[in-house]
């Protein structure tokens, strides 16, 4: 199942720059796993905030909803979810 997912960051300005950091570090780090999985296909930066679009493919929504909350700057973000289906004009087989 592919699912867009828009995802806005939001870190409170007073929040412990350290941890910031380590919590950043983190997201790579989790975001590189799942997308060396194939399950995080594509991400893209939305220009001027701290913000991403990004396509996912998973088995279930349980199995994205899962994924997201072990995010570690889930506590940060406001996620919007939209569920894809192939277009049938669509010329390309790997678009599902």
């Amino acid at each position: 199942m592919l699912f867009h997912v828009e995802m806005d960051v939001d870190i409170p300005l007073g929040f412990d720059a350290e941890e910031a950091a380590r919590l950043k570090a983190a997201e790579k780090a989790r975001f590189q796993e799942l997308q060396r999985a194939g399950t995080w296909r594509h991400i893209w930066r939305v220009v001027g905030q701290y913000a991403n679009v990004s396509i996912f493919d998973v088995g279930s929504n349980a199995e994205l909803h899962d994924i997201l909350m072990s995010l570690p700057l889930y506590p940060f973000m406001t996620i919007r979810v939209t569920a894809l289906c192939r277009h049938p004009s669509s010329l390309h087989d790997d678009d599902r």
